[in-house]
């Protein structure tokens, strides 16, 4: 909407992830393997808490979950 948001660097890296392919399906799986490196814990929900933030701070309608695969962008 023309205006600036302030995001983590997590928060980023998931916008940047499912901006990449707008209309493709990014699985939890892949968004936990750009988020963390290989020595870092995993919490189960991080991925949905980092969502959750996004979808506060954009609007409702930006990402939508694909029950049981993923997330991706639009309301599709």
């Amino acid at each position: 909407d023309g205006r600036a948001v302030a995001l983590s660097t997590r928060e980023f890296a998931i916008l940047q992830s499912l901006m990449e392919r707008p209309t493709a399906v990014v699985s939890r799986a892949q968004l936990e393997e750009r988020l963390y490196g290989w020595d870092e814990e995993v919490s189960s929900n991080a991925v949905e808490v980092h969502v959750h933030n996004l979808r506060r701070k954009l609007g409702e309608g930006r990402i939508r979950t694909v029950r049981g695969v993923g997330y991706c962008m639009g309301s599709g």
